[in-house]
């Protein structure tokens, strides 16, 4: 029994001495990840000086290339097609007959009309005649007249109506895309080609609420399309007068399309303003906390990323122009926003 207990007692202080030794080695392990914690707290980002440059006076915008306009032409009343004049790349005019309906019953109703003008205009001479022996009286007469006029209007509505069998092109251009085919009935208003006028093509571009005052409507512009080697001279011709939501504003620029290089939906790029230089502060593109146009971007201070509110200028392709907000010698944060945090504790890659 004592030899037992002995036993037990033993087996006890063992476990006891290796729970303390686990327990110690535990907690020497916890100190050296907390320190490993606190040596790897700070964020690892990339930075840039905030300095001045001398900056080309130009500032590009990509767009896409707009047709000059694009119209559905349609019948304007219904029937069945028998003919159509035109196929998918035709030019056509304004005027131009493109599609014939079926006029068969607006033929007939144009013969009723003209029979009972006919009609009317012969009663009327008969009453004409009477009225002059008395025959009949002058109420007569003006009823006689009243009925020839009735009827010449029915006769115009009826040769209106037999004409818009006739479905005509009301622009010029080019017929991107055919809706129907001979044989098809149709109803009025639908479409039966659609015509693209690229003679001229408008490039549509957002530009920035800092830049869009230093534009004006006739300006000349050059323009890079990215399908067609070379520049091309266009024209201002729409600067909106609102934003579209995101302090940009659509500047609409008409470019003449000899040969019809340029397609709509095709992207181009607009360079304003002139090649000269000129010294300003700026900093990297990649400073911005989102898009530029938001003007937010961390500053590192004694290793803390501080968020804040700039003004910003002019887009020159990787720099931007800085208004308000920042000084030279200010660092920036140009990599690594995305796990910053305003007041977080940062580390300048080198």
């Amino acid at each position: 029994m004592k030899k037992t207990l002995t036993t037990i007692l033993v087996l006890v202080a063992v476990a006891a001495g290796i729970f303390f030794i686990l327990r110690h080695n535990k907690e020497k392990n916890q100190e050296q990840v907390d320190i490993v914690a606190q040596k790897n707290a700070d964020i690892a980002v990339r930075a840039a000086k905030v300095q001045y440059e001398n900056m080309n006076g130009q500032f590009s915008v990509n767009g896409t290339f707009l047709a000059n306009t694009t119209a559905n032409i349609s019948a304007e009343m219904g029937g069945q097609l028998v003919a159509l004049y035109i196929r998918e790349g035709s030019h056509v005019s304004p005027g131009q007959v493109i599609a014939k309906l079926k006029g068969d019953k607006l033929d007939v109703s144009v013969n009723n009309a003209k029979a009972n003008l006919d009609n009317a205009q012969s009663a009327l001479a008969r009453y004409e005649a009477a009225f002059k022996t008395g025959g009949v009286t002058a109420l007569q007469l003006d009823q006689a007249k009243l009925q020839v006029k009735n009827a010449r209007a029915q006769y115009q509505a009826a040769q209106l109506n037999s004409g818009d069998t006739t479905v005509r092109s009301k622009v010029s251009g080019i017929v991107n895309k055919k809706m129907v085919e001979v044989g098809t009935f149709v109803n009025a208003g639908m479409t039966i080609a659609e015509v693209v006028d690229i003679s001229s093509v408008k490039l549509n571009v957002d530009v920035d609420e800092g830049l869009v005052s230093k534009l004006s409507m006739g300006e000349m512009v050059k323009v890079k399309p990215s399908a067609v080697e070379g520049e091309l001279n266009g024209r201002i011709t729409f600067i909106a007068p609102a934003s579209n939501g995101a302090l940009k504003f659509p500047v609409e620029i008409t470019v003449k399309n000899f040969g019809n290089q340029l397609k709509a939906g095709m992207y181009g790029t607009a360079v304003f303003g002139n090649d000269s230089a000129a010294r300003m502060l700026v900093i990297p593109r990649d400073a911005f906390v989102g898009s530029v146009s938001e003007n937010q971007v961390f500053v590192v201070k004694n290793n803390t990323a501080y968020l804040k509110k700039i003004q910003s200028g002019s887009n020159y392709g990787d720099k931007v122009e800085v208004i308000s907000g920042l000084n030279p010698g200010d660092v920036v944060v140009t990599s690594g926003q995305i796990n910053l945090t305003d007041g977080a504790k940062v580390s300048i890659l080198k």
